[in-house]
């Protein structure tokens, strides 16, 4: 393994592949996505995460849509290879050792991107202790705290005891990982000449921190109580330029004031942490997504042939508007009768070609209102009765989201009551291999997140690749990737604020507007005007919206600076 990497990229979760559970949702994904780019561009990177032997959990929904949750279970050595040095953290008094797995990401010219999965399930470790790296976003929040140091504490260690002695960057997907500063400040502080400020200063140059959520609970905080009793003493405690706020370890205002280059994941997202974090200076690059990792196999051989080079150069998929719209309609056609057998398959729903087709999948939460487009049923069967329509929904909520698993469970009875006239479909237990099924299949992709909740989102970005283009609220990416009839369609108006009580209904009747007057008029009545509108997703969004461009703008911003 060379270890003359020169950025570590700390993420607590990892899209690697659709078989390894190490990863919930976006997040995750985002993250494999980057760090696949970062060996496509032959960027010196080191990835830090958990081997969650665990899993997040698979999911399994009942004919009336109750969640239940299963520990995953994965052959760990088929796919990543342990590695011989361990290192310990002390947590609540006792030693926990670590070990780590590698899991090697490589690039279309050779490069490779270590990626470390660390471990605790450790001959000499207690049971308490060997269960620490198990489940991803599970336990209470002293097992959460445990993981955290694991991360940042145990992957720094790590790293050191594995030789990558080059290390000049420190980037921070979100702020799980940021207890690893406290590792950086002990290695500053141990020369006595080094005054505190200084040392905090030079622990600032070495770190980039990105922020992925506006919502409260995507930020960590502990109890400082808690905290000494499960991490000890540390000077860093006592620093007030350091640590705050009324007497919480908050994980983001940690990695905050000790990173050189913050940023957040578009750029609304942007103005949103700028004023949750006033005396921060934040900057945004919009997420991207890997194009070839999420472009489906019509979709490639399409692009080999009329854009040669694509996968590359992403930047040369705006020549897709070259490709005859004839070419892309039977692309998406191929795409679209694997997700229609994939999903016949699992659910014996009678999904068909011809029918439009709406796609929605993310993790069931309330903010994310999956279940707008069902405020009005009367309406929504009146619409399909003059344009057909079916939809494929999946997501998982959160075990301990009880009203996000309610959610699940309200679109199972619209299912119900909406037949004959609307086939529905909720796919169990989503995954990236579902993701991709849907992102290519559908012939719309909706997304309906409550302004201004969404960071970024990048389920569209996958759907933009495949020429699918959104039906979406102007929030998060959308802002920027929607041209109102020429990428997709908007649902309501970006107001600064849309969280009154009105919104839902308003942001309903504007998606139903959409489909009834636009959308479907334009597939059903003028199949050649929908396909121009596919190709310019792909040439304007699939383009732009990539990690190549995300991963370049890191580059540039924060690692090189």
């Amino acid at each position: 393994m060379d270890t003359s990497s020169t950025i570590a990229y700390f993420t607590m979760e990892i899209g690697l592949d659709t078989a390894m559970p190490t990863y919930s949702g976006g997040l995750g994904v985002l993250a494999g996505d980057t760090v696949q780019s970062a060996a496509d561009m032959g960027i010196p990177m080191v990835v830090v995460s958990l081997l969650h032997r665990k899993g997040y959990f698979y999911q399994r929904l009942d004919g009336n849509g109750r969640q239940t949750e299963e520990p995953v279970e994965w052959p760990v050595e088929d796919f990543v290879q342990r590695l011989e040095p361990t290192v310990e953290v002390v947590l609540a008094g006792r030693p926990v050792r670590i070990r780590a797995w590698v899991y090697e990401v490589k690039g279309y010219k050779g490069a490779v991107v270590p990626v470390l999965l660390l471990d605790t399930d450790v001959e000499g470790n207690d049971e308490q202790a060997r269960a620490l790296t198990d489940r991803l976003y599970g336990g209470d929040l002293r097992y959460r705290l445990c993981q955290e140091a694991v991360l940042g504490m145990g992957g720094t260690r790590m790293l050191r005891a594995l030789g990558f002695n080059n290390l000049r960057r420190f980037h921070m997907n979100e702020g799980h990982a940021a207890l690893l500063t406290l590792e950086l400040l002990d290695a500053a502080m141990k020369d006595e000449r080094v005054s505190v400020d200084e040392a905090i200063e030079s622990v600032r140059k070495q770190c980039i921190f990105t922020t992925h959520t506006p919502v409260p609970a995507g930020h960590d905080q502990f109890d400082m109580d808690l905290v000494r009793d499960t991490l000890g003493g540390h000077k860093a405690f006592e620093m007030p330029n350091v640590f705050c706020c009324d007497n919480r370890l908050n994980m983001t205002y940690l990695a905050l004031n000790l990173s050189h280059y913050v940023n957040g994941v578009a750029k609304k997202h942007g103005e949103v942490s700028r004023q949750l974090f006033a005396n921060y200076r934040i900057d945004s690059i919009t997420n991207g997504v890997h194009a070839e990792r999420w472009t489906c196999p019509p979709f490639r051989a399409l692009y080999d042939h009329y854009i040669p080079g694509w996968c590359e150069d992403n930047f040369s998929l705006r020549y897709a508007l070259s490709i005859p719209v004839e070419k892309i309609r039977a692309a998406h056609l191929e795409a679209k009768r694997e997700l229609m057998n994939h999903v016949n398959h699992l659910d014996n729903s009678g999904m068909d070609l011809e029918t439009f087709t709406i796609g929605y999948a993310r993790r069931a939460t309330a903010y994310k209102r999956p279940d707008l487009i069902f405020s009005d049923l009367e309406r929504l069967r009146a619409i399909a009765g003059a344009a057909p329509i079916q939809m494929v929904f999946a997501g998982k909520a959160h075990p301990k989201d009880e009203q996000g698993k309610q959610l699940i469970r309200t679109i199972h009875a619209a299912r119900a009551s909406l037949r004959p006239h609307i086939r529905l479909s909720y796919v169990p237990n989503y995954d990236m291999e579902i993701g991709q099924w849907l992102t290519s299949g559908v012939d719309l992709w909706l997304n309906t997140p409550q302004p201004p909740m969404e960071a970024s989102g990048t389920s569209g970005m996958k759907a933009a690749l495949n020429g699918v283009p959104s039906l979406s609220i102007l929030d998060g990416w959308w802002i920027e990737g929607c041209i109102e009839g020429i990428t997709g369609w908007a649902i309501g108006t970006p107001l600064t604020n849309n969280s009154d009580e009105d919104s839902r209904a308003r942001d309903a009747a504007s998606l139903y507007d959409k489909l009834e007057h636009t959308i479907l008029p334009l597939y059903y009545g003028d199949p050649k005007a929908f396909t121009t509108v596919m190709a310019h997703a792909i040439a304007l969004n699939g383009s732009f919206f990539n990690t190549q461009r995300m991963v370049q703008q890191y580059a540039v911003r924060g690692y090189l600076l």
